[in-house]
């Protein structure tokens, strides 16, 4: 019995769930490079505290999904460019 790998979408809805999943995978890795980068917690009268500690995450991601969508840094796209050129 012959294992075949699926074959990459060719379909227009496919390629567009493949650039989503694929965007998703850079917000991810952005998101841990932020997290790496050890921005330090604001100062002043509405900063500190348990809740900073505890929301810093979400601001993090909501942070690198914007960069993703808005181009970030070319991961996504090196990854679908990757993808097609295994399926030839």
């Amino acid at each position: 019995m012959d294992i075949v790998a699926p074959s990459p979408p060719t379909d227009r809805h496919g390629a567009a769930a493949l650039h989503r999943r694929a965007e998703e995978m850079e917000a991810a890795f952005l998101a841990e490079m932020l997290r790496h980068a050890g921005m330090s917690p604001a100062t002043g009268a509405f900063s500190g505290g348990v809740g900073e500690e505890q929301f810093a995450s979400f601001l993090r991601d909501a942070q690198a999904d914007a960069m993703a969508r808005g181009g970030g840094i070319g991961l996504a796209e090196m990854l679908i460019r990757s993808l097609a050129e295994e399926a030839r």
